[in-house]
């Protein structure tokens, strides 16, 4: 009984180690990207020394984040109504593909804008972001941003989707071949395996005929895939080349305004610079005229200084012959 409960509590404090090392490494993505390594070690050393060597292991494995994939981690960390709307559009795109309702057409229009809406929020979030950290938001990070957030909306249902909030890379969204296998064809359903006593029937006419009328019904579909594909890929070029056009344009409205506010802290100097000039030459025109001043008094002095001895040696004569004459 008591090999029980100490097996029971030997699950439970494991359980409990994994949900907090769990929580440390979210809260390791969670901090600013300059303290991730540092931190990352700390983190590596208290597990060894808690006989945790294989979390230990694990821990200082995880790479440092690329700064566009730090980025999307903080959108995915404290932007979550705005991450979280992306990937539900995306899930609703996916959705409408598989759909054979009549309202199929609209349904994936209305959910390839609101993914359109939220890759803008978040491109404008991540651009302030950035900025906030102490990061240039380039146009090339912030495409790689909205490339990696397509990725994660395109991938929303697939099993091959990453872990938002613990990126270390960008993620490239799926290629050519995988946007058509998105979109099922129109006749999904399984084949129906032809029984032995009609084997023979398949080369009759109309078995030949229906292979055929097959054969282009694949070749349509293979067609309206690829067409598909394309215009979601031309899709994602037209909205990267916004999201480049509307950082360029925040970059350079930025630079103009420093741009401005330096030319009028030049000014401001130059004008300070001005007046400590003025008072610095009327300081030495002022000492000019204290020093010619001061050089008239001391010739005075040296004069009077040149009297008063020529007199105390007179009066000393003086004194001199009285004392002779008495004597």
């Amino acid at each position: 009984m008591r090999n029980r409960e100490e097996q029971g509590n030997q699950r439970a404090k494991g359980n409990r180690t994994q949900v907090e090392l769990e929580d440390d490494v979210d809260a390791l993505f969670r901090l600013p990207l300059a303290e991730f390594t540092g931190a990352r070690n700390t983190l590596t050393a208290r597990l060894k020394k808690s006989g945790l060597g294989s979390d230990a292991v694990l821990v200082k494995a995880l790479a440092k984040p690329s700064i566009s994939a730090w980025a999307v981690n903080q959108l995915y960390w404290n932007h979550r109504v705005a991450f979280d709307r992306l990937l539900a559009s995306g899930e609703r795109f996916h959705k409408a593909q598989t759909s054979r309702s009549a309202g199929k057409v609209a349904d994936m229009r209305t959910a390839l804008d609101a993914r359109r809406e939220a890759l803008t929020q978040l491109s404008d979030l991540a651009t302030s972001l950035l900025r906030d950290a102490g990061h240039n938001p380039t146009p090339d990070t912030i495409h790689r941003i909205t490339t990696t957030l397509e990725a994660l909306s395109a991938y929303a249902t697939s099993d091959d989707a990453r872990r938002p909030g613990r990126l270390t890379h960008d993620v490239d969204p799926p290629g050519f071949e995988s946007l058509a296998s998105f979109t099922p064809a129109g006749g999904s359903a399984k084949p129906t395996v032809p029984s032995p006593r009609f084997a023979s029937a398949q080369k009759s006419r109309g078995a030949v005929t229906k292979t055929k009328v097959s054969d282009d019904a694949r070749q349509l579909e293979e067609t309206r895939k690829a067409k598909i594909a394309a215009a979601r890929v031309s899709l994602q070029d037209a909205k990267r080349s916004l999201t480049e056009a509307r950082a360029r344009a925040q970059s350079l409205e930025a630079a103009q305004k420093k741009a401005v506010s330096d030319a009028k802290e030049a000014e401001k100097q130059k004008r300070e610079a001005e007046e400590r000039f003025k008072k610095a030459r009327a300081a030495l025109e002022d000492a000019t005229r204290r020093a010619r001043s001061v050089a008239v008094d001391v010739e005075e002095a040296a004069r009077a200084v040149s009297d008063a001895e020529r007199a105390v040696k007179q009066a000393t004569k003086e004194l001199e012959s009285l004392f002779r004459g008495r004597g």
